[in-house]
């Protein structure tokens, strides 16, 4: 039985680490690239590419999994994502920021997908099965919560700054810098907070994991029904992989060329105030479900609403309301959908890695799914551009049909998930 470590001390604040260095190199580099003049042509296929780390993480995963402990590797990979913002905040104002800044992203999204592997791993070996049920929805609640910290506190730190200062170079320079001195911060409080009892759990973890790595890959694509998990894996988020890439220039451009004519101040406010509450609401929900009642009952009413939501943004895209609180009320319930529904997605790759090697086999099951985050999204303006705003937030929503159809043929446990003394006597 493993010893209460106070998952309520680590699980938000490490979580929150895995999610707040995604956020600012997949979202908030194309705000601020766009302020900084990039073409959107080149923010479209740069940023996208930055996926990349997170889709092949599974080559590397295995030394993650044999070598030192989780701890040392997630609190190492954050440090050097601290030490790369801080190389971008000072690059801003050089010539040629754009390769520079590009490179150096590029070095803190390889060092985030470590952090992601060691978190995740640290996450499975450190709680027991119902903990991480119990957990999942908090777990899932402070990543999405970092995530909208960058995608709106940070975004509203760099607006503010712009007018401040008049100047976007050093406006930008000044956040990028706030962002590395925040993630410094973080983890130092990760250095303290997470438990320090993980040697042992790492000794017995490698001992059943010395096969080698060929071993470890190889072993994932033989699991049950393993054509049909990797396509609902890949096609999931198939909708939502296009709407990320699309929203923010769907509220920011005006309204004459089917946008809302919103600020940059004004989506980090809807996002970082409203849509943290609904979100955080959601997910915990999310969580305390499936752990009351097995991931079976809420597969298909977590998987509608998460999707259902996005008819919200047909609606504004068609109709345009004059009213701001038409689109705080579509966030809000996108928000809340997305906290609740995505426990789900995420309870079913615990199942999907369980077993052997489960850190490495949840990496691989994760990297699937950055796939069918990246590929979908390079692809997301040129489908804007053809279709215009209103028909394609249509098709982002037709595009969530191959995976909801998908859900319907898995086969796991219905009480997977199940907190232990919840079943039925």
């Amino acid at each position: 039985m493993k010893i209460d470590n106070r998952p309520w001390y680590w699980i938000p604040i490490l979580n929150f680490a895995s999610g707040l260095p995604y956020a600012i190199i997949i979202s908030v580099s194309v705000i601020m690239y766009k302020n900084l003049g990039i073409s959107n042509e080149d923010i479209g296929i740069y940023t996208s590419l930055l996926y990349l780390p997170w889709v092949i993480k599974p080559l590397w995963s295995p030394f993650i999994d044999l070598y030192s402990t989780k701890r040392k590797w997630f609190l190492s990979m954050q440090l050097l994502i601290s030490i790369a913002f801080l190389i971008v905040g000072f690059s801003i104002p050089m010539n040629h920021f754009f390769v520079i800044s590009l490179a150096v992203f590029w070095v803190a999204a390889f060092a985030s997908a470590s952090n992601d592997v060691a978190s995740d791993g640290f996450y499975m070996l450190a709680l027991e099965k119902d903990q991480q049920s119990f957990f999942l929805g908090i777990r899932s609640t402070f990543y999405r919560l970092s995530m909208l910290t960058g995608n709106g506190l940070i975004v509203i730190i760099g607006g503010y700054l712009e007018q401040e200062y008049g100047d976007k170079q050093k406006a930008w320079s000044y956040t990028m810098i706030i962002v590395g001195l925040l993630m410094t911060l973080i983890t130092i409080y990760n250095y303290f907070a997470t438990p320090k009892t993980e040697k042992a759990i790492v000794k017995n973890s490698i001992e059943a994991e010395k096969s080698s790595f060929a071993t470890v890959f190889s072993s994932f694509f033989q699991k049950k029904q393993i054509a049909i998990v990797l396509a609902f894996i890949l096609l999931f988020r198939l909708g939502e992989s296009q709407l990320l890439k699309m929203l923010t220039p769907f509220l920011i451009d005006d309204i004459a060329v089917g946008g809302m004519g919103l600020t940059t101040q004004d989506v980090g406010i809807i996002y970082g105030t409203f849509g943290v509450i609904s979100l955080t609401i959601g997910g915990i929900i999310g969580g305390i479900v499936i752990s009351r009642d097995g991931l079976g009952k809420w597969m298909l009413p977590m998987i509608l609403a998460m999707h259902l939501p996005i008819i919200g943004f047909v609606l504004l895209a068609h109709f345009h309301p004059s009213s701001v609180y038409y689109i705080y009320a579509t966030v809000i319930a996108e928000q809340f959908g997305y906290g609740f529904g995505f426990a789900a997605f995420m309870m079913y790759l615990i199942y999907v890695a369980d077993g052997e090697s489960k850190t490495s086999h949840y990496s691989i099951a994760t990297g699937f799914m950055a796939l069918g985050m990246m590929l979908p999204g390079m692809l997301s303006g040129f489908i804007q551009e053809y279709l215009g705003y209103g028909n394609f937030f249509i098709w982002v929503f037709l595009a969530t049909v191959p995976g909801l159809i998908l859900s319907r043929f898995l086969i796991y446990p219905k009480e997977f998930g199940k907190k232990v003394g919840q079943e039925k006597s």
